[in-house]
C-alpha cells in the first residue's frame, strides 16, 4: 500500500526588502522668488460640532478652621518643641504629640506637628500616618 505524504510548500521570502526611493520636492531655482503658502486648516461643518457642555462651577472648599488654642493642643505642641530643643528627632517629637492628641482629627494633629515638631505641611501628613501605624502596632502587640 502506498501512502501519499503531502508537505506544505516552502514560503519564498525575499532576502532583502527592495529599496524604494522617496520622492522629493523639486528644488526652486535660486534666481526665482518663491512664496510659501501656509497650510489650510481642516474645517468641520458647523452642524457637526456639538456645543460643549458648560463645566459645573468649581466651588473652592474653604480650609477647615483649626483651633490650636485648646489647652491640650498647646500642651502637646510645647512638649514637641521641648523634645526638639533637647536634640531629639522630629519623629520622637511627632510621636509624643500624636499620643497626646490621638482623639483629635487628622488635620488638627498635622497642624500641631507643623508647630511642635518643625515639619512642613506635606511632611506632617506623612508623620501622622507613620505615628498612627506605629501606635496601632503597639496597641495590637500589647493586647
Amino acid at each position: 500500500m502506498t501512502k501519499k505524504i503531502t508537505v506544505p510548500a516552502a514560503k519564498s521570502v525575499p532576502a532583502v526588502a527592495p529599496v524604494v526611493a522617496k520622492p522629493t520636492a523639486p528644488v526652486a531655482a535660486a534666481t526665482t522668488a518663491t512664496t510659501v503658502k501656509a497650510p489650510v486648516p481642516a474645517t468641520t461643518p458647523v452642524a457637526a460640532i456639538a456645543p460643549a457642555p458648560s463645566p459645573a462651577p468649581v466651588v473652592a472648599a474653604e480650609p477647615k478652621k483649626i483651633d490650636l488654642n485648646k489647652p491640650s493642643i498647646k500642651d502637646a505642641i510645647a512638649k514637641g518643641k521641648a523634645l526638639i530643643k533637647e536634640g531629639k528627632s522630629k519623629a520622637d517629637a511627632a510621636m509624643v504629640i500624636y499620643e497626646a492628641l490621638k482623639a483629635e482629627d487628622k488635620e488638627v494633629i498635622a497642624a500641631a506637628f507643623v508647630l511642635g515638631a518643625d515639619l512642613t505641611a506635606q511632611g506632617s501628613v506623612t508623620y501622622f500616618y507613620n505615628c498612627r501605624r506605629k501606635s496601632n502596632k503597639a496597641a495590637a502587640k500589647s493586647a
